[in-house]
Formats: C-alpha cells, sequence, structure tokens
C-alpha cells in the first residue's frame, strides 16, 4: 500500500505540538509493517539547516490559489526509511513561525492543493492520503468534488485525523473563492457553511472515507455538546465511519534506559537509580535536596491544560510538603502568573518559562508525580512519558488521559496514578494530597512506580491498527475499480 501523510508539522524538522510527534513516529511503525509511506509537509524556514542542504527539487509547477498562481516546488530528503515531501513556496512558509498569521487560511489552501497537484508530477501514487488537523481538510474535499473523475486521482481514499476539534480553521465565506474557485453551490449547511462562514474541519469531517480521533475516549466526547465544538451533529451523523485510536509514543526517544538527556539512566529492575536523577534536577533549580514528592508540569500554558485548577489553588498546594516545577509556554496569564508564585514560594516552587527538550526529559525522570488537570485532551503525550519513565500522573478523566491512566485501587492494588473526574480544583487538590498519602508508604510506591513502567504505550499497536483501515479502504477502492 501507498500512503501518504499530508501534515503541517513533523518531528524531527519542526514541532509546535503533539501532531508533529505523531507525524515522525507513527510512518516508522507503519513502515514496519510493510506500507510504503511517505510524508508532505510545508518547507518552513525553521527546519534546521543541516536538513534543508540535504533536500533535492524533484518537481516545479504551479498552484491555482483562487485567482493567484503561486510557485511551488516539491523537495525530497529521505530521513531514517521514511521519504519526506518538501513543498516550497517563500511566500507562505518563510517565516519566523509555523502559525498565526492573519492568512494562514491562504497558506493552507496553498498547501492543500499543492498537495493534489504534485501527485500529478511525483513518480508515486498514492493509494490513500491520511489529512491530519484543519490545515489539511479542504484535502479530501477537493478530491471528491474536483478531481473525483481524473486519472490518477479516483480510486484515492482519505483518513482524516482529529488532533483537536477546538482549532478549526473557520475562514469568510468569500474564502470558498478567493482561495478554491470553487463554485457557490458547496456553500450549504451539507458541506462548507458553518455559521456564515467556511470550515477546513468541516469539510474535511464531510468528506474524508474514514474520521480518526487520536483516543477512544475523545471520540466519544466530542459527540456531545460540552465537547464537540459545534460540530458534534455531524460527527453523530459519520459515526460509523469514526474510529478512536490512541497515540503512542517514540521509544526510541522516551526511554529511561536508553536516554542520552537524563543523568541516570535507569529501569525497573535498578529503579533505585530514578533517584539519582531527582537530586540532578532538584540542584538544577535551586531546590533542597529533600526527600519529598516532586510534583512536575510539562505543559502548554493555556486553559484546556487546566492551569485555572492550578491557580485557584495553589496557595493549598503549596502548603503540603511537596516541591513542584512548571515547564511551559502560553498565555501572558499563566506565564506571569507563575513568574510571581516561583517569587513568593521560591523555597519550593519554580517555573521555567520557555522550552528545553533536554529540561523537559530531565523532569520526567527525575519527578514523582506529572500533573496533568486538562479541560480536555484529545490524548496527551505527557501521561505517557512520565509513565515509562516511572512518574506517576495525576490527571483529570478526560480523552487519551481517562483510556491511559487508572487510579490506584489500595484494595486490588491496581493502578497507574491517580485522577479525578469533574473539572474542579478541590477535586484536583484532594487527588494530589492522596497520592502524597502514598509516596510515603515505600512498598505502595514502589510498586506504583512498576505497574507504570511495565504499560505498553508504544505505537506497534496503534499503528496496526491504521494499517487495518488502509487495507480496507484500499480493498473498498479496488471492488470499486472491478466493477
Amino acid at each position: 500500500m501507498k500512503i501518504l501523510f499530508a501534515v503541517s508539522e513533523c518531528v524531527p524538522f519542526v514541532k509546535s505540538g503533539g501532531l508533529a510527534d505523531v507525524a515522525g513516529s507513527l510512518p516508522k511503525e507503519l513502515r514496519k509493517l510493510g506500507a510504503d509511506i511517505r510524508i508532505m509537509m510545508p518547507k518552513y524556514k525553521s527546519i534546521p539547516e543541516e536538513f534543508q542542504k540535504e533536500m533535492e527539487k524533484v518537481a516545479e509547477f504551479t498552484v491555482e490559489v483562487g485567482w493567484r498562481n503561486q510557485y511551488c516546488g516539491i523537495e525530497e530528503y529521505r530521513y531514517g526509511d521514511v521519504i519526506y515531501y518538501f513543498v516550497d513556496n517563500e511566500r507562505y512558509f518563510q517565516r519566523e513561525n509555523l502559525y498565526g498569521y492573519d492568512d494562514d487560511g491562504e497558506r493552507f489552501a496553498f498547501f492543500s492543493q499543492a498537495v493534489l497537484e504534485s501527485i500529478r508530477h511525483l513518480s508515486f501514487f498514492p493509494d490513500i492520503i491520511h489529512c491530519h488537523d484543519w490545515h489539511t481538510g479542504m484535502i479530501p474535499f477537493l478530491l471528491t468534488r474536483r478531481y473525483q473523475d481524473q486519472s490518477p486521482y479516483a480510486s484515492i481514499k482519505t483518513v482524516f485525523t482529529i488532533h483537536n476539534l477546538q482549532f478549526q480553521g473557520i475562514m469568510p465565506k468569500e474564502t470558498i473563492h478567493d482561495f478554491f474557485n470553487l463554485e457557490e453551490r458547496y456553500f450549504n449547511m451539507e458541506e462548507l457553511e458553518f455559521y456564515g462562514n467556511i470550515n477546513f474541519m468541516k469539510a474535511g469531517l464531510v468528506s474524508a472515507d474514514k474520521i480518526t480521533t487520536v483516543s477512544p475516549t475523545y471520540m466519544d466526547e466530542i459527540q456531545t455538546d460540552y465537547y464537540g465544538e459545534k460540530l458534534n451533529g455531524l460527527l453523530v451523523k459519520r459515526k460509523v465511519d469514526l474510529i478512536g485510536i490512541l497515540n503512542g509514543i517514540d521509544e526510541s526517544v522516551y526511554h529511561p534506559e536508553k536516554s542520552t538527556l537524563i543523568v541516570q539512566n535507569y529501569g525497573i529492575e535498578n529503579i533505585e537509580l530514578k533517584e539519582l536523577n531527582k537530586r540532578h534536577i532538584q540542584r538544577r533549580f535551586g531546590l533542597p535536596t529533600l526527600d519529598v514528592p516532586l510534583i512536575t508540569m510539562v505543559t502548554r500554558l493555556t486553559d484546556q491544560k487546566g492551569l485555572q485548577l492550578v491557580k485557584r489553588v495553589f496557595p493549598e498546594i503549596m502548603a503540603e510538603k511537596i516541591q513542584m516545577i512548571v515547564l511551559g509556554t502560553g498565555d501572558p496569564e499563566f506565564e506571569q502568573f507563575f513568574r510571581e508564585m516561583e517569587f513568593q514560594y521560591g523555597h519550593q516552587f519554580k517555573a521555567y518559562i520557555g522550552f528545553s527538550e533536554e529540561i523537559a526529559h530531565q523532569l520526567y525522570a527525575g519527578a514523582d508525580l506529572f500533573l496533568m488537570p486538562s479541560k480536555f485532551e484529545p490524548c496527551g503525550l505527557g501521561q505517557l512519558i512520565a509513565l515509562k519513565y516511572g512518574t506517576l500522573p495525576i490527571v483529570r478523566e478526560t480523552g487519551g488521559l481517562n483510556d491511559t491512566i487508572q487510579s490506584y485501587n489500595e484494595n486490588t492494588c491496581e493502578g497507574n496514578g491517580f485522577s479525578f473526574s469533574n473539572f474542579n480544583a478541590h477535586d484536583m487538590l484532594y487527588t494530589i494530597r492522596r497520592a502524597i498519602q502514598f509516596y510515603h508508604k515505600n512498598a505502595v510506591w514502589s510498586h506504583l512506580k512498576e505497574n507504570a513502567m511495565n504499560m505498553n504505550y508504544s505505537w506497534s499497536q496503534s499503528a496496526r491498527k491504521y494499517h487495518q483501515i488502509y487495507r480496507e479502504l484500499v480493498s473498498r477502492s479496488e471492488e470499486y475499480v472491478l466493477k
């Protein structure tokens, strides 16, 4: 099978969130299952020069973006066993950031049409185009409305993955003509229209052959009014084609026995060595090297991540005999709050406002508890990484957090972390206090750490589920051709 991933970001080239981790890890596992999988993404200015200088131009053509004819170059680069295609256009992608511009709609309208047009110019004809989030939502729509009768497009099937339903690519109605040269008839409630605008995410949901989410619980949640972001009715309508597949983590990157970013490697057999990582991170952040629970957060500083709960009961958290470190960037409100809290509680709380891959790994390895009280969480990678490092997550029971963390049951000794269900600051505080109690019971705590490290959340299981979806779609396509 020939699979083309269309994504807006991908590790190791650029990253702003979990989408890049998925795009960097899942293809490697699909390759092991025999798929000929390639990735297409924008050629951003921020891609490291070490990669850019090795790229080879394999195609040049123009793309119609409404009334504009825009240059498009396709550059190829092999990383490991996977081939990557980079869509080159300096006007759209030679910028400091990946997103956040007034013309993001036009930029990803160009990218979507460049992906489809590139198929005419490459020696790679995909059976499946796997699209990710709103940036690529127009690809399945255009494929079924503009290219459906053209060879080699007629037999191509599409999969659309929702990584975060909150971000939908909502654009003015004029976009339908200005970016896509589409007829007015497509602006209706069953297709592109969304409260007077057009919606790139909706376009993908309307037209993809299969829709996946990044966890089973999130799949159920987004079919409700509370989590559905006004698209829940459409998702219920497409329920038969909706599948929840849990994300995994790349164990070649996150592995306490092999990581070169932590100061002391360890595994289940010598888990006591984990303590040396804790001592290191305490010293690095200027905290006393005390035997108290160290709670960390590695997170975007946004409402989605439940930081308003942390803010609400922060003095009560600090009243416990604990230490805490937060790493991340995001909303100025939370950045300023954590700076102020470090000034006030500097003897037990530290904030790193920014991001460092090295420090993030060291926090996962050195912490005792990992706090992730999200308001909603499509999947979440932080809790999976924490488990791998024997750091026990404290989470709210939503999305992928609900699918991966089983709250410790002292009667059965089962569980790999701690959880609470209501989006309530005092429920979170109670759960933190409960975790602290078990920290001081050495036998229980050792058992919990072993439970956590024994969990298998590698990509291999999830890749097999995606592979099965592809196989079913290709079989359906072959049946159509035979008819």
